[in-house]
This record gives structure tokens, C-alpha cells and sequence, in this order.
């Protein structure tokens, strides 16, 4: 195995090498030398020892043979988004795909893969939906309730399963409920109005943290209103001994889809959106051995329909849910850390009507998941190598093995070169196989996709400075996406070509001081190239119209007492051609409790659409109002 994972690396590296220009060196080492001018000592979260979640094995930031980006509670406190999809955007190689404002409907793409070729964890818990991946973000939690995110780019079927096909991202919520209490409200153009209210307390030996939210608009163009309602519980129980966490969501969406879907000429689209979660996750600690258990319970509502207040025209309505528990291991040894355990779901999908999934009434599998895998450490703790495999089985489809290694090795205190590599797959969603509408057709004959994907990067970790490089690579097969060769006929999803996805990524972030007061950079840059083979079709819906070159820079400061402010520029050329260019920013005012704030997004009038030629807004502003108590 690892001479055969050497020898992907050793192809990988001469691909890379024609397209790494010098100039991305010349940052890398420059920004290296940056750090020499961050003299005091950093007071913000050491994130080199946060223990990343979002793996079977709990290690710390720093010890990480992957490539992880974490959003720390800072950064999404200073940060100009009010939504989790604009805060994405601000990570160089998340490719948020935005139908209208407040992130209403949004897709998430990872190094250039699908929007069903990715998955969304809150605090461990996945959360994908088995109809189709434009309802991944549904499931966004409202940032007041979120410590941190942590995102983790590559393949990670060895660690989550099929969905993980290109990335995973997990959400971690508040635990501390001490200082969470909050009154939020805001208010801009387009008649937004957004109130929230966040509540904390201790009893005892248990915490609760209590959170409801109303997002609304009138829309920036025709028939783009929305209302959004959230309503978010987490209660931690004998959390000195033996914690019991219970989690309840609730998220309702309705928004008018002018676009959204089909063609841009069909502007009277409508639709509304549930997402809900209950979950219980524990920790049980041993002397050797610690045991993660978790029970939940996702539920997805999906009406649409093609004509506003026609329902009895084109209308879709559509159930999900997914009913599971999880059992997470690791057990410390002279030999190292082994990380094994199992997950099972019932999954079960509804269609109402006649429409969408052809009226068939229900759809129901079962999914397993067996995991194993082993971290060694050797040269006196220098070197650390994770090899690893898991089983997924389907009860409609089959099963899958997922076989992968990570390796990584500590050159000294603040350098680390690492790599990875490992099979993953996607089944296809039901929407792929059984969706009809009106401008596409499902295909009952789908095969799974499968890829290997393989990187190589460097990490560089001391003080307030962090930053990486990695090269990457994924060959694809069977690889779904709607096609036609005839632009008047349906979109049909096909197992069209095999695509081959490589590119690099830079990112750094530098925290310093200026006269007392804390200041971040972050600067973030993603090239991808994609080559595709056997690709008879002249129109690809989907996956062929990656993000080419994006670059994200993040600047956030403070020179005076209370006064803070946050400036985003973020540039993305599409495969296609298509470039541009938006600034978003925010200036803040702190004074006993309270926060006034202003923040602007698309400064300069950028002219751009992110996806199905749905236009973004022109500037807009939205003034805000915060109580802490």
C-alpha cells in the first residue's frame, strides 16, 4: 500500500510542478517572514491546541496530518457575514454557490467537486440530505450558537463515510453558556430585519443555551422575499462527570426563487423549506479508552412550487428523514492510538405528489458504517503515519471500502510536511435517480462515483503565525453531472466521464499586536484545474464550471478602544471565463454592553452571478444592534 500510495505522490508531483508558479513560493516564504514583525505575545485562541472533532481519532490542531481550516470564535465574532454561507465564502477553496441574499438557498462546494460531494456535521452529527445536496445548507446554524468551525478539505470517506467525497465540514456549538446572552437586531436594505435572542444558564451540574432567530426581506429584485425562523436548544448534563449533551434545531425557511431553478425566465418559482435535528451525544472516558456515543434524529421538508400561490400547478412536496446512532472508539496503547467503531441509519424519503419523484411514496435504506484505523508514531514522536479503512454498506446498493493512509512528519517546532491519500465515493442521490421536472429527467441507472484522491503540503506553526501549502489531486470515475448534447432537451445525470481535479492552495493567518490591541490577516489562494476524458456531451450542468483561481483576504483590526474593523476582498475566475471581484466590510462600536455595527457588502457594484445566472445584489448595507447581558 505505501508504495503504491509514493507512487500517486511522485505522479502527482510532476503535474503540479507545470502549473506551480514561483511567484506562489515567493508569497509562501514572504509571508513566512511576516512573523518576524509579531514581537508580544498573542492573547487570541491557540488553535494549535484545540482538538480538532471532526475525526475519530481526537488530536490537536497542530498534529493534524490532513489539511484542516479552522474558523475560530474571533473570527466569526469579527467577522462581516450575518450567515454561515457568507462566512464560508471568506475560505479560499469553499465554493458557496448563492441563489439570493442571506444565504436562503446556497450549494457548498470543496476543491472543485459537487454540491452532493460534500457533507455538513454539527458537533459530529451528519446531517446530509438523501434527496439532493441543494439542501445541504439548509441545515446552517445561526453563527451566534457556533464556537467554531472546522473544515476539512480532501477526501474523508475513510472518516465519515460516502458523502465526504471531496471535504467535510463540522459545526461545533456553544457549551459555555456564561457569557453567551444576547439581544442581536439588525436592520438594512431591501427592508431586512433580523432579530435574534441567545440565553444561557448554569443549574448546578448542567448548562443550557437557548437561541431564537427571525430573518426577513422584501428582496432585492422581484420575488425574492424570504422569512427565515430558527429556534436552536443545547442542555449539558452531569458535565463534571460523565456529560450528556442533548441538541434540538428547527430551522423554516420561505423564499421566493425568482430564477432559482430551470431557467432564468421562470421568475415565479416559490419555495419553502424544514430542517430539523435532535440529537444526544456523551463522552466516556476510561484509563486507556474513550467512548463517543450518539443518538439522532434528521428530519427535511422540502414544498416547491413552479407557479407562487398556484398550488395547484407544478408543486413538489418531499419528507426526509434519517434516524441513527454512532459509536466512536480510541484506545491508547504503547503501540499508539486505534481509532474503530460503527455507525447505522435508517434513511426514508417521501413524495407527496405526482411531480419531483415521480409519486412514489416512499424510499427507505439502511446504512452501515465500520471504521478502523491506527496512529503510529515513530523517530521519537517525529513521525507519525495513520493508516485506515472503512466499510459503508447500502441495503439498496451495496457496500463500499474506503482505504486510505495519513503521514506526516515534525521537521522541527514550528515546520510539518505531510500527505494523505484514499478512495471515496458517492451513491446517487434520489433526486439523481427518480427527479422529473420540467427541465430534467432522473436516471434509474446511476452507478456510484468513485475517486482517489492524494496531497502533499507543508505547515508552518509559531506564535500568532500559521499558514500551509498543499498540492492536490483526484481522479474521478463514473462521475455524475447533468448533461445534454442539445440545449432545448432536459438535463439527464449521467456517469458521463472520469475527471481528473488537481491544483494547490495556500492560506496563512498572522495575529499580531498594534499598541495593545489584537490584529489578524488572513490571506487565502486556491488554484484547480480540471481535465475531463470520454466527455462526449457539449453541455455540463454542474461539474465542469469549478472555481479556477480564488483568492480570499481577511483584515481585521482595532487602533482604538472599542472601535474594530473587519475588510473582506474575494476573487473568483470560474472555468468558464467568468470573474469577479466583491468587498464586504464592517465597523464596529463597543461600549459597556452594547455593539453598534455597520456593514456593507459588494462595495463597489460588482456585476456577477454565482450560479444559474441568478444576480447577486448590488451594494447594500445593514446597520446593527447588540445588547450582551
Amino acid at each position: 500500500m505505501l508504495s503504491i500510495i509514493i507512487l500517486y505522490f511522485s505522479r502527482l508531483k510532476f503535474k503540479i510542478m507545470n502549473i506551480l508558479n514561483t511567484r506562489l513560493l515567493y508569497i509562501f516564504i514572504l509571508l513566512i517572514s511576516i512573523n518576524s514583525f509579531s514581537q508580544k505575545k498573542e492573547r487570541l485562541e491557540k488553535l494549535d491546541t484545540v482538538l480538532i472533532t471532526s475525526s475519530r481519532i481526537d488530536l490537536p490542531f497542530k498534529k493534524n496530518s490532513r489539511t484542516i481550516k479552522v474558523i475560530s470564535s474571533q473570527e466569526i465574532k469579527k467577522s462581516v457575514a450575518t450567515n454561515l454561507p457568507e462566512l464560508l465564502q471568506q475560505v479560499a477553496g469553499i465554493d458557496i454557490r448563492r441563489r439570493g441574499t442571506s444565504g436562503m438557498q446556497s450549494d457548498l462546494y470543496i476543491r472543485g467537486g459537487g454540491f452532493d460531494q460534500t457533507l455538513i456535521l454539527i458537533d459530529g452529527i451528519k446531517v446530509e440530505n438523501p434527496q439532493t445536496g441543494h439542501h445541504t445548507m439548509n441545515m446552517a446554524l445561526p453563527l451566534d450558537v457556533i464556537e467554531r468551525i472546522e473544515i476539512v478539505k480532501g477526501a474523508a470517506a475513510r472518516i465519515f463515510g460516502q458523502k465526504a467525497y471531496t471535504g467535510a465540514i463540522n459545526i461545533v456549538t456553544k457549551t459555555n453558556a456564561d457569557n453567551v446572552n444576547s439581544i442581536n437586531l439588525q436592520g438594512g436594505s431591501f427592508k431586512q430585519k433580523n432579530g435574534a435572542v441567545t440565553i444561557g444558564t448554569n443549574i448546578k451540574n448542567s448548562s443550557v443555551i437557548a437561541h431564537a432567530s427571525a430573518n426577513l426581506s422584501d428582496g432585492y429584485r422581484f420575488n425574492t422575499d424570504y422569512k427565515n425562523y430558527n429556534y436552536f436548544i443545547k442542555a449539558t448534563f452531569n458535565r463534571n462527570k460523565t456529560p450528556i449533551n442533548v441538541l434540538g434545531y428547527f430551522t423554516e425557511r420561505k423564499f421566493g426563487a425568482n430564477g432559482f431553478y430551470a431557467s432564468p425566465e421562470y421568475i415565479n418559482q416559490y419555495e419553502e423549506t424544514q430542517s430539523s435535528l435532535f440529537g444526544i451525544t456523551s463522552v466516556y472516558k476510561f484509563k486507556n479508552l474513550t467512548i463517543k456515543p450518539k443518538l439522532y434524529w434528521k428530519r427535511g421538508q422540502d414544498m416547491y412550487l413552479f407557479v407562487r400561490n398556484k398550488p395547484s400547478g407544478y408543486k413538489n412536496l418531499h419528507i426526509t428523514n434519517k434516524i441513527g446512532g454512532e459509536v466512536n472508539m480510541s484506545y491508547n496503547s504503547k503501540l499508539g492510538i486505534t481509532g474503530f467503531g460503527f455507525d447505522i441509519a435508517k434513511v426514508s424519503l417521501s413524495s407527496r405528489t405526482k411531480f419531483g419523484l415521480g409519486g412514489i411514496n416512499n424510499f427507505n435504506r439502511i446504512v452501515t458504517n465500520v471504521f478502523l484505523e491506527h496512529r503510529f508514531t515513530l523517530l521519537d514522536g517525529n513521525l507519525d503515519i495513520t493508516p485506515g479503512a472503512s466499510v459503508n454498506h447500502f441495503s439498496d446498493i451495496g457496500s463500499f471500502f474506503f482505504p486510505g493512509i495519513d503521514l506526516g512528519y515534525q521537521i522541527n517546532d514550528k515546520f510539518m510536511v505531510y500527505a494523505n491519500a484514499g478512495y471515496t465515493h458517492r451513491i446517487p442521490t434520489y433526486t439523481n435517480l427518480y427527479y422529473k421536472s420540467r427541465t430534467s429527467v432522473g436516471n434509474a441507472n446511476l452507478k456510484p462515483e468513485k475517486a482517489l484522491s492524494e496531497e502533499v503540503g507543508v505547515k508552518y506553526n509559531n506564535n500568532g503565525f500559521s499558514a500551509f501549502i498543499v498540492a492536490f489531486h483526484r481522479d474521478s470515475k463514473e462521475e455524475i453531472d447533468y448533461v445534454k448534447n442539445i440545449e432545448a432537451n432536459p438535463w439527464e445525470p449521467k456517469n458521463f466521464m472520469r475527471l481528473k481535479t488537481y491544483g494547490i492552495e495556500l492560506n496563512s493567518s498572522l495575529n499580531f499586536e498594534v499598541a495593545g490591541y489584537n490584529q489578524n490577516i488572513n490571506l487565502g489562494y486556491t488554484y484547480i484545474n480540471d481535465y475531463s476524458r470520454d466527455n462526449s456531451y457539449k453541455f455540463s450542468r454542474y461539474s465542469i464550471n469549478s472555481i479556477k483561481h480564488h483568492f480570499t483576504t481577511t483584515v481585521s483590526t482595532q487602533f482604538l478602544k472599542g472601535l474594530k474593523q473587519s475588510i473582506v476582498y474575494k476573487l473568483a475566475q470560474r472555468a468558464d471565463g467568468d470573474t469577479y471581484n466583491v468587498v464586504d466590510a464592517k465597523i464596529s462600536y463597543s461600549f459597556n454592553n452594547v455593539e453598534l455595527s455597520l456593514m456593507g457588502n459588494n462595495l463597489f457594484n460588482e456585476i456577477y452571478s454565482e450560479t444559474n445566472l441568478v444576480p447577486m445584489p448590488k451594494s447594500n448595507f445593514m446597520a446593527g444592534l447588540k445588547f450582551n447581558f
